[in-house]
């Protein structure tokens, strides 16, 4: 569905995603409502000072702040609110608010506010929040489905086709706040992947993001010079889901919670490569994968193992559910292919039930 269009849904449900334009972010709130089966209306909204600087907790009238440079938030309210990010906070628990009942609001993110005032709070395990509400995740939502991953093979299949096999897709990640890729480290990557390439007889494709830069992706290309790989350019459409469906293994760099938990929805190895940096919830959501078998550390070796990939987006969809059926709301029938790869029965969860 375009953004920027309303529409009523087949079931009579509306759906807002309210996010400020962050695409990883923006991608966790869509992949929720994908799986519901639901086109939702996407808000990005702009915040007007003082109150962009603020925390949630001092807006004074939250709907009053938003710019006109963004989308409005005006009525009629949707029927599910899905939102994340600092800036939708305050907004978004007003609207439930105003709605009395008729809005069902989930924050993806720890709110930096009570997580009553919302329906439901999804936060990954490693921010360690507690409440009612809260349901916490192994890692970060997505919109990694069968189907997704098929279309997304089958557009890039004929660039990767001269590659060597085992092909190992590479997804490249940048500085943030807890983390920094400086050329030095993205030369270095390049060289360990190269290396693997010859011992492996492998061949590499890799994938930058916004924060990698040109400098760093550069600097990747000269570590491999002499292997058999393709660096996306930047140019026509992200390979991403691409790669990631005709990969045999996967590397990804530590930085990126949201990058690291699509790879595991394909359920093929998982190698996670360090950079400079860290803090205490990256080594809690790192350490906590490595402990359930499902990534190792990336050491310039492949290896083959098997996992039962997460199912955050499973229990966090079920839970809407519930709560939509509370309020006598009908969701279309769920195509099962929406779900991602089925393990086997028999594989152990990797992660306690809330």
């Amino acid at each position: 569905m375009p953004v920027g269009t309303e529409e009523r849904l087949p079931s009579g449900l509306t759906c807002w995603v309210v996010t400020d334009g962050n695409p990883g972010m923006e991608n966790q709130c869509r992949g929720l409502a994908e799986w519901l089966g639901l086109a939702a209306l996407v808000k990005r909204i702009r915040i007007r000072p003082p109150w962009r600087w603020l925390p949630p907790s001092l807006w004074i009238n939250p709907l009053a702040a938003i710019a006109r440079s963004g989308d409005p938030l005006n009525p009629p309210w949707p029927d599910l609110l899905i939102a994340t990010g600092r800036l939708s906070v305050a907004p978004a628990a007003a609207i439930r608010r105003r709605a009395a009942g008729r809005t069902i609001a989930v924050q993806i993110q720890d709110p930096a506010v009570d997580p009553a005032r919302f329906d439901l709070v999804v936060v990954p395990a490693h921010d360690r929040l507690e409440g009612r509400t809260v349901v916490p995740t192994l890692g970060a939502l997505h919109r990694v489905t069968p189907a997704r991953l098929a279309e997304g093979a089958a557009l890039v299949a004929p660039a990767l086709a001269y590659l060597p096999r085992p092909l190992v897709a590479v997804l490249v990640g940048g500085s943030n706040g807890r983390y920094r890729l400086t050329v030095k480290g993205a030369e270095a990557l390049g060289r360990r992947l190269a290396g693997l390439a010859r011992a492996a007889g492998a061949g590499i494709a890799v994938t930058g993001s916004r924060r990698t830069g040109a400098e760093n992706l550069a600097a990747l290309k000269r570590g491999l010079a002499d292997a058999p790989a393709l660096i996306w350019d930047e140019s026509g459409d992200n390979p991403y889901y691409g790669y990631l469906a005709l990969a045999d293994a996967i590397v990804v760099t530590a930085d990126s919670v949201a990058m690291v938990s699509e790879a595991l929805a394909t359920g093929k190895p998982v190698f996670v490569a360090e950079l400079f940096g860290g803090s205490a919830k990256f080594d809690r959501f790192h350490a906590s994968l490595r402990a359930g078998g499902l990534t190792r550390p990336f050491t310039g070796e492949l290896a083959h193992w098997s996992y039962r990939p997460p199912d955050d987006m499973a229990r966090v969809g079920d839970r809407v559910r519930r709560l939509l059926a509370s309020m006598r709301c009908e969701l279309p029938n769920l195509d099962t292919s929406r779900s991602g790869p089925r393990p086997p029965e028999s594989s152990p969860p990797n992660h306690p039930s809330p």
